[in-house]
C-alpha cells in the first residue's frame, strides 16, 4: 500500500537531509509505528505519504513515493486527499469551521459525498470516537485533547484507505488514548486500513503495531522489523523493555501482561525494600495558594471550589480526564484567567496585579500550544531575547536548549522546528529566568524519551533549589519519575491530593506500567528497581 525506495529529503537551506536513503514497504491492513529521537524526520516521513513533502513544504525529493499506486511526484496532496488522511502534531492548526459537527461533515463535503452519507458517517464517527457529547460544542472551547479526537474523527468520516497520524495520543488522558487506538486497532483488522503513525509514547502504542520503523538520525538507513526485534536495540524503548533489560529478561516482553509473567523472581528479590524517594517540607508559608477557587466560561463551570496550596521544592503532577480543568488552574495562578469566585494568591499577591517583569520573575508557564511564546525569526534571537528578559548571563538560554535537544541550528525559525524541538525551545527560554512558581502544560509533547530524561533533571534540580514546580500531564511515566505529590481533578473538582505512589498506584488509568507489573509492591520507575537491584545480593 505505502512504498518508499530510497526517499532522501532535504529543505531549502538545510546544511543536511531531514530524510536520507529510507526504503520502505508497508503492507495494506497494517498498522506501522515510526519511532526514533526528536528532529530525526519522523514528521517529514509521514508527509511524504500525502505528497505535503515537496509539493507545500519545499525543498527536494529524491527517489519515489507510491500509495495505492499514486506517485506523489505527480500527485499533489488535492489529488490524494480520498486515499490518505492526515493528522498533524497540532490538530487546531487543522481545523476549518467552528463546531465539531461541521468538522466532522468538512472533509466530505470538500468530496462533495451525497448528503445522507455525510449523517451516517458522522454518526459512526461520533460513537467510535466518544464525541456525541460535543457535537454541537464550538471548537474553541474544546480541550487539547477533545480537539485532538475532533481531528482524528474529521479525517475517518473522509473513508481513507490510509491513515497518517502524527503524534495521535499526545494531548490524550490514558482513557481516551486508549479508545483512539483500540479504534484504530479495529480499523486496521476489520476494515483493512492501513495506518502511519510516530508516537513518542511508546508504552501506549507498541502493543497494536504490526511493524516498527526506527529513524536513528545518524544518516544511516532506518532499522524496519517486528516491534520485538526493533525495540531491542532501539535506543528509545517503553518502561516495560527498559525494566526486562534490567532485570535480563529473555525475550524482553513488550506489554505489562508479558512483563507479569515474568515479574514473580523480580518481585521476591525487592520484598522487604522500599525506593528511595525525595522528602519535601511543606510546613511552610506556600509559594502560591488557591481558595475555594471558581472559574467559569460562560455558562460552563472549568473549576469549583478548588483548594491548594503549593511549597517550595514541590514538584506537584495535576492529572485527570481531558476537560477536567487542569488548564484553567494552571491559567488561574498567572493571572491570564479571573476568577468567579475564591481568590488566587502568588508569593502573596493576586498575580493578575503583578506588572510584566515582576510576573516573569514569580511565574512562568509553558503553554499547549508552545509557538504562542515564539515570535523571534531564528532560535539564536529567541534565546538572545529570553535572556535579556530575565537579566541573565549571554548564553544562558542556549546551553538550557543544548542540554535538552542537543545541536539545535541557531539559524533555524522556530516555525520550522518540530513540535518537540519547539518545545524544547520554549522550555529553555521560560527556564531561563528560573521563575519561582513554573507551570507546565504537557511539557512533554513531543519529546522522545531522552530529551524527557534531561527535563527530569532540571526540573529535579530546579526543585532542590526551591522553586515550585506544577505540571499538568497525561503522561503517567513523567509523573511517577518526577512528581513529589499529585492532585487528581475531575469535573473542575480535586478528588485526590497527595504522595504520588500513594495516588497514582492504586490508579488502573494513572498508574505507570512499573507499578502495574510490580503490584502490590510500591515501585513506580525502572530507575527505582535498578538503584535497588544494585544493593542487593
Amino acid at each position: 500500500m505505502i512504498d518508499l525506495d530510497r526517499v532522501t529529503v532535504t529543505y531549502d537551506g538545510a546544511a543536511r537531509p531531514s530524510l536520507h536513503d529510507v526504503s520502505l514497504h508497508v503492507p495494506e491492513g497494517e498498522l506501522c509505528l515510526v519511532i526514533g529521537p526528536t528532529g530525526t524526520g519522523k514528521t517529514t516521513l509521514l508527509r511524504t505519504v500525502n505528497g505535503l513533502v515537496p509539493h507545500s513544504t519545499g525543498g527536494t525529493l529524491r527517489g519515489r513515493v507510491t500509495v495505492g499506486g499514486r506517485d506523489t511526484r505527480t500527485h499533489p496532496p488535492r489529488d490524494m486527499a480520498d486515499l490518505v488522511g492526515v493528522v498533524g502534531q497540532d490538530p487546531l492548526a487543522g481545523m476549518v469551521t467552528d463546531v465539531v459537527e461541521e468538522e466532522l461533515a468538512y472533509g466530505m463535503e470538500s468530496l462533495a459525498l451525497p448528503a445522507d452519507v455525510m449523517r451516517r458517517r458522522v454518526e459512526e464517527t461520533l460513537d467510535l470516537l466518544g464525541l456525541v457529547h460535543l457535537r454541537h460544542r464550538p471548537v474553541r472551547t474544546l480541550s487539547g485533547g477533545e480537539r485532538q479526537r475532533v481531528a482524528i474523527g474529521s479525517v475517518l468520516t473522509v473513508g481513507p484507505r490510509v491513515l497518517v497520524l502524527d503524534e495521535p495520543t499526545s494531548a490524550l488522558d490514558p482513557p481516551a488514548a486508549e479508545e483512539v487506538l483500540a479504534a484504530l486497532h479495529r480499523l486496521v483488522h476489520d476494515l483493512g486500513i492501513t495506518v502511519l503513525l510516530a508516537e513518542h509514547r511508546l508504552e501506549r502504542v507498541v502493543q497494536f503495531a504490526d511493524r516498527v520503523v526506527l529513524l536513528r538520525g545518524d544518516g544511516g538507513p532506518p532499522v524496519v522489523g517486528d516491534p520485538a526485534t526493533v525495540l531491542a536495540q532501539a535506543p528509545v524503548a517503553p518502561p516495560v523493555v527498559e525494566l526486562g533489560r534490567v532485570a535480563r529478561w529473555s525475550p524482553l516482553p513488550l506489554t505489562v501482561r508479558d512483563a507479569r509473567r515474568s515479574a514473580g523472581p523480580l518481585r521476591e528479590r525487592l520484598t522487604g525494600h522500599q525506593p528511595r524517594r525525595r522528602g519535601v517540607d511543606r510546613d511552610g508559608t506556600p509559594i502560591a495558594e488557591v481558595r475555594d477557587l471558581v472559574v467559569r466560561y460562560g455558562p460552563t463551570v472549568a473549576l469549583r471550589g478548588v483548594d491548594l496550596a503549593l511549597h517550595r521544592g514541590e514538584v506537584v503532577a495535576l492529572m485527570g480526564r481531558n476537560g477536567a480543568g487542569k488548564s484553567s488552574l494552571l491559567a488561574a495562578l498567572t493571572g491570564s484567567v479571573s476568577p468567579a469566585a475564591g481568590d488566587v494568591r502568588v508569593a502573596g499577591q493576586d498575580p493578575s496585579a503583578l506588572s510584566g517583569a515582576a510576573l516573569i520573575a514569580e511565574v512562568g508557564l509553558v503553554p499547549q500550544q508552545p509557538a504562542d511564546l515564539l515570535y523571534a525569526p531564528t532560535v539564536a534571537e529567541e534565546c538572545a531575547a529570553a535572556d535579556a528578559d530575565a537579566d541573565v548571563p549571554d548564553g544562558t538560554c542556549r546551553q538550557l536548549l543544548e542540554r535538552l535537544v542537543p545541536g539545535l541550528d541557531d539559524d533555524h525559525h522556530p516555525r520550522d522546528l518540530s513540535e518537540g524541538q519547539r518545545l524544547a525551545l520554549v522550555l529553555a527560554i521560560v527556564l531561563t529566568a528560573a521563575p519561582a512558581l513554573l507551570l507546565l502544560d504537557e511539557p512533554t509533547r513531543g519529546l522522545d524519551l531522552g530529551a524527557k530524561v534531561r527535563l527530569v533533571e532540571v526540573l529535579e534540580e530546579l526543585a532542590a533549589e526551591g522553586h515550585a514546580i506544577v505540571l499538568a500531564s497525561h503522561d503517567v511515566e513523567l509523573v511517577a519519575e518526577v512528581a513529589t505529590r499529585t492532585v487528581v481533578i475531575a469535573d473542575g473538582e480535586v478528588v485526590a491530593d497527595g504522595p504520588t505512589a500513594e495516588v497514582v498506584v492504586g490508579s488502573p488509568a494513572f498508574a505507570p506500567q512499573v507499578s502495574k507489573v510490580l503490584a502490590p509492591e510500591p515501585w513506580l520507575t525502572v530507575t527505582e528497581v535498578a538503584e535497588a537491584l544494585a544493593v542487593l545480593p
